[in-house]
């Protein structure tokens, strides 16, 4: 199985101009390339921040293959195959497999509030359907499903290729439940940009974060400073990074970390309706934020 630890970074899906915009490849091969050339540890495309509750089936594909290819081979690639339906979690999910992805990320999107249940089995049609490790992933915030650490060690423990856990509620305490019922045998990673300082000394393998997209350096600098144990110099990073982290998440991440690279000079298109580009105050405050790092 395959084990991830460190800055696991989430690009934007950036889409061509127009009134038939679909996926830039040539743009998202150029992001892709440049974050695992900056140092990431592993990169997970169509999650939240990739838009992929707003592509076509064929968008999804070319996203996937895409990012294969333009990592090639050199860190772990985790694709994210969410879906509103368990039939189209396992295509998604087998189509990762065969493309060459390293692990899948899935996160239960459901019209109808799900039981656990209804979850668990979900989780294990999508497990029972690859060979990949599964990294169960919960946030509330966009799914409208929020999974208890009671039921996520229990699916670890029942589906065999349930291996890891992305905490995106922004609270500690889940990421302690886990470790503490799984009796630390279930890896937990911080899906909660502000929250990175704590969780990461409480234990988490890693950071799952957009961020690098746009500050790579002090993203990787403040898991290595909490990896080496130097607590000053991670607390002087956080500090630095916070003001950026609060306003990526308070914005939206497709529209701010899209708005971020164009600021820098990267053409990745705009979000895609219903999400519209960032207005010209938040592009000011986004821009002040750069330029002061």
């Amino acid at each position: 199985m395959t084990t991830l630890e460190g800055i696991i970074a989430y690009p934007i899906t950036p889409f061509t101009s127009g009134a038939d915009a679909t996926v830039d490849t040539g743009a998202l091969t150029a992001l892709v390339d440049r974050l695992v050339g900056d140092g990431v540890h592993a990169v997970a495309p169509l999650g939240s921040t990739g838009e992929s509750a707003y592509l076509t089936e064929k968008e999804f594909d070319t996203v996937l293959d895409t990012t294969i290819a333009a990592v090639a081979g050199r860190v772990p690639v985790v694709v994210g195959v969410s879906d509103l339906t368990t039939a189209n979690t396992v295509r998604r999910a087998r189509r990762a497999q065969t493309a060459g992805a390293s692990a899948v990320m899935v996160l239960p999107v459901s019209y109808w509030k799900l039981t656990d249940r209804e979850i668990a089995c979900h989780y294990a049609a999508v497990g029972a359907a690859i060979d990949l490790p599964v990294m169960a992933y919960n946030n509330p915030a966009t799914s409208g499903i929020d999974m208890s650490p009671e039921l996520l060690v229990s699916m670890f423990d029942t589906i065999d290729n349930l291996t890891m856990v992305k905490e995106s509620t922004g609270d500690l305490s889940r990421m302690q439940r886990i470790a503490e019922l799984s009796e630390g045998r279930l890896p937990f990673y911080n899906g909660s940009n502000p929250l990175v300082l704590e969780a990461l000394r409480a234990g988490a393998s890693g950071w799952c974060t957009a961020a690098p997209c746009l500050r790579p350096e002090p993203c990787l600098a403040l898991y290595t400073a909490v990896e080496d144990g130097d607590l000053a110099r991670a607390q002087a990073l956080y500090a630095e990074l916070r003001p950026l982290l609060e306003f990526i998440v308070a914005g939206g991440l497709p529209t701010t970390i899209k708005a971020g690279l164009g600021i820098l000079g990267s053409d990745v298109g705009d979000p895609r309706a219903p999400l519209l580009p960032l207005e010209p105050e938040g592009r000011a405050t986004l821009a002040r934020l750069l330029s002061a790092a």
